[in-house]
């Protein structure tokens, strides 16, 4: 119970603590790993107000029960989207959370299909299910072989567990295919 206990407040400090800001090596290094293809793109959803998981009752399958994109976490996406279309970078795949804001930010950002993938699905909300949920995306991550690069819109606690990294909202973490090592970070809002 007592270790439980440090999960659950090292989440929440993860969460409410200040965000780490991408230095400017760390942006030189995710941008040089984009343009050269074969990485990992990992997105933390545009701005949902709200606090951490979703409200009591929400549904998966039902925007309108879930936490979503404010206006702001709309314009950021586009703005996202635009920022690196103009950098040149493209991406193979997309992968979304089931979750709205996921989708929805994916989708705004405007850069191809966006496809849904369940191991990418809320790891605060389904935390009997976190070590499960984890261990498919470190799985997908070690599979990707492309030459392109792969986009997934996530949550910070998902890219947490993959990382050790706390996102802000719309930050990109770059990994590299295989080991899923840090590359990089970009705020591009």
């Amino acid at each position: 119970m007592r270790r439980m206990r440090f999960v659950i407040f090292t989440l929440f400090l993860g969460f409410c603590g200040p965000a780490e800001v991408a230095g400017a090596g760390d942006a030189a290094d995710a941008w040089k790993a984009l343009r050269a293809g074969g990485h990992i793109a990992l997105m933390r959803h545009a701005d949902a107000p709200g606090g951490v998981g979703d409200p009591p009752g929400f549904q998966v399958d039902d925007c309108a029960t879930q936490r979503n994109l404010s206006e702001k976490g709309r314009m950021d996406a586009e703005k996202i989207g635009s920022r690196l279309k103009r950098e040149g970078i493209a991406f193979e795949k997309i992968l979304s959370s089931p979750w709205c804001r996921c989708i929805d930010t994916g989708k705004l950002l405007n850069l191809g299909t966006v496809e849904t993938e369940a191991t990418f699905g809320n790891v605060v909300v389904l935390r009997d299910q976190r070590e499960t949920l984890t261990a498919g995306a470190r799985a997908l991550i070690a599979k990707w072989t492309a030459r392109g690069n792969l986009l997934v819109v996530t949550h910070g606690a998902n890219i947490f567990a993959l990382t050790g990294i706390s996102p802000a909202s719309g930050e990109i973490i770059v990994v590299r295919s295989g080991s899923g090592e840090a590359v990089g970070r970009l705020m591009l809002e």
